[in-house]
């Protein structure tokens, strides 16, 4: 495993996320007998960094994570988990977050403290290793900066306490506004996870925010580095023009070279969902093989064939608002594969559904478009799709 250095200690070049955990067919639950295989595959081969969030699988990421991990000595791992802003608002000048729209038992929380709490509990573990500001972007921003509430105020508090080791934020946001935030609290911020790869790289400015991180001295963490495992198919076109270059390797392999090549890059967070991707993502960082810059231009061809994708990551942030509860990342990701022929695959998944779970059932509300990280105007690609069909 390649390690690399993080304000004296070693990291893994590859951690372990927990937004994809494997599930069980057909009620969706994470299957803890196989995240404790691939756990143990990880500490194996030297990966102790386990990253999960408040809503990833509707709560159950934390207990499960939390609960295998117990069967390690805690100054073995390292656990990252994330302060939920991006689903909180203010309320008559108070801070509110309902857990329902997201599956959970319902309740209501108004403090940063018993989010924070909670998540201690839920984990089972006394301090957090890693703890970030999920989602600093345009729409959380005002949260996060109301000193009122004091968000930012409070962890700096828990980690003078003890109870957070390493204080960072993630984001999906635009480059302009980390760069503001940072120049507002990069004093207590120690790091910044960013959604980065060879197809984002330009498409969501990442590079931008990347020379940001650097401006600010940041390191960079790393999530979605196959964009919810869309690079692991970028298309026949694509997988032609990188076989010939390189015929032993598969796109997955590329997209991993591609990080490896970006020197400010600590660590890569991937969602493996089961054991052949743990295994698979392992053996890509058992020695560094970046990518060249020749190779790069061929990663941009890759890139321009694919600009008819929409860039929907599946993390399934917008499904708690809709109305008529689509399967929305679903219906995105079969609208992709429409756009390059209506396959049997599009017609399977669409004979399958009720017509009230059909991208015509959209009513166009909007609802979930300020809650999508890739500013996906979803209503307007269900017009398309129901256009294109």
């Amino acid at each position: 495993m390649i390690y690399n250095d993080f304000k004296g200690i070693k990291l893994p070049a590859l951690g372990v996320g927990g937004m994809r955990l494997p599930t069980v067919k057909p009620s969706d639950a994470v299957c803890e007998k196989t995240v404790a295989e691939m756990v143990e595959y990880a500490f194996k081969n030297g990966i102790n960094y386990f990253d999960t969030a408040f809503f990833y699988h509707a709560g159950e990421s934390e207990k499960v994570l939390g609960r295998v991990l117990k069967n390690y000595p805690r100054e073995s791992w390292y656990l990252a988990d994330k302060f939920p802003g991006n689903f909180m608002e203010i309320k008559d000048g108070k801070l509110e977050l309902d857990v329902t729209p997201m599956g959970m038992t319902a309740r209501t929380y108004n403090t940063p403290k018993e989010i924070f709490e909670h998540q201690l509990e839920t984990c089972g573990v006394e301090y957090f290793d890693f703890y970030m500001l999920h989602q600093v972007s345009e729409s959380t921003y005002d949260l996060y900066t109301d000193e009122k509430v004091g968000i930012v105020n409070y962890l700096v508090e828990e980690k003078k306490a003890g109870r957070i080791k390493h204080l960072g934020m993630s984001s999906h946001g635009r480059y302009e506004t980390i760069d503001k935030f940072l120049t507002k609290y990069g004093e207590h911020i120690e790091y910044v996870m960013i959604q980065l790869n060879y197809l984002d790289w330009t498409l969501q400015e990442a590079g931008k925010k990347y020379e940001v991180l650097k401006k600010h001295n940041k390191p960079v963490f790393v999530m979605e580095p196959v964009r919810g495992g869309l690079l692991a198919a970028p298309g026949a076109e694509a997988e032609v023009i990188l076989k010939k270059a390189r015929p032993n390797d598969t796109p997955v392999t590329w997209a991993f070279r591609f990080l490896q090549s970006l020197p400010e890059v600590v660590i890569t967070i991937s969602g493996m969902s089961n054991m052949a991707q743990m295994i698979e993502n392992v053996s890509f960082y058992e020695k560094s093989d970046p990518t060249s810059e020749s190779e790069k231009a061929l990663l941009q061809q890759v890139v321009d064939g694919m600009a008819s994708f929409v860039p929907c990551t599946s993390c399934r942030y917008c499904c708690g608002a809709c109305p008529v509860k689509l399967d929305i990342p679903m219906l995105i990701a079969t609208y992709n594969e429409a756009n390059h022929g209506v396959s049997w695959y599009v017609r399977d998944v669409l004979e399958s559904l009720a017509a009230d779970k059909q991208p015509q059932a959209c009513t166009a509300c909007g609802a979930c478009n300020p809650l999508c990280p890739q500013d996906i105007d979803i209503p307007d690609t269900f017009k398309k799709f129901c256009d294109l069909l």
